[in-house]
């Protein structure tokens, strides 16, 4: 009993030390811990009044006007879109004035798509680029038209390379079949037709109810009888 009291007393003397010397080391500096915690406090009330006075007036100003943007790119007035009609901004505005928000982050988006059906691919790639996005199918989509853009620029290896991250980026039944099919067509056409088979087979047996899956046999066995050369 004598040695379990011991054990238990040391215990308790070591937490007492501890506590001791967390105590002087909190004295020694106060001053010290006191400008910390009354920087990380004003930061956070920064960060606050940022987002809640700042970006959010912004972010609701910017969609606003963006707004007719939209409505010429859904038309295919691609260049009003892209710069303005005079009174209202185009997408390259919506970037340059509203850096910070959704909405200039998706106008990077348009422009890249607007570029690259204008032919202009180098511009697409790089504002293609800068697009961030967590959505299932424009994260994709963004992805593959750079993809795209190397293919017209003659780059097979990065389009590959390309066509394969918007296939890989979200799972689902629309572009993940899509870009498998331009990853297996590129695939041919590097003349790497086993490659090409095997993203076949996927479309065929993973997506079956897709659109691309339809017509899969026949490219199936074109590339296998390239194999067979």
């Amino acid at each position: 009993m004598a040695k379990k009291t011991d054990t238990t007393e040391d215990k308790i003397h070591v937490v007492e030390d501890a506590l001791s010397k967390s105590e002087q080391f909190i004295e020694k500096n106060q001053k010290i811990l006191t400008i910390v915690i009354g920087a990380l406090i004003v930061i956070a009330l920064a960060v606050f009044a940022f987002r809640t006075l700042y970006l959010a007036p912004r972010e609701k100003e910017s969609q606003a006007q963006m707004f007719q943007a939209q409505r010429y790119f859904e038309q295919d007035s691609l260049n009003k879109a892209l710069i303005g009609d005079g009174n209202n901004p185009g997408f390259l505005d919506i970037i340059d004035d509203f850096g910070m928000t959704k909405a200039a982050n998706l106008s990077k988006y348009y422009a890249g798509i607007i570029y690259l059906k204008q032919g202009k691919f180098e511009d697409a790639i790089t504002y293609l680029k800068k697009f961030k996005s967590d959505d299932e199918f424009v994260g994709s989509m963004a992805l593959g038209g750079i993809a795209d853009a190397y293919m017209e620029l003659g780059d097979k290896e990065k389009a590959l390379d390309y066509y394969l991250k918007a296939a890989d980026n979200k799972d689902n039944e629309l572009t993940t079949p899509l870009y498998l099919m331009r990853a297996a067509w590129t695939y041919e056409d590097l003349g790497k037709f086993d490659k090409a088979v095997e993203l076949y087979n996927k479309v065929k047996t993973g997506y079956y109810r897709s659109n691309e899956a339809r017509d899969i046999d026949k490219y199936i066995e074109r590339a296998s009888a390239q194999l067979k050369k």
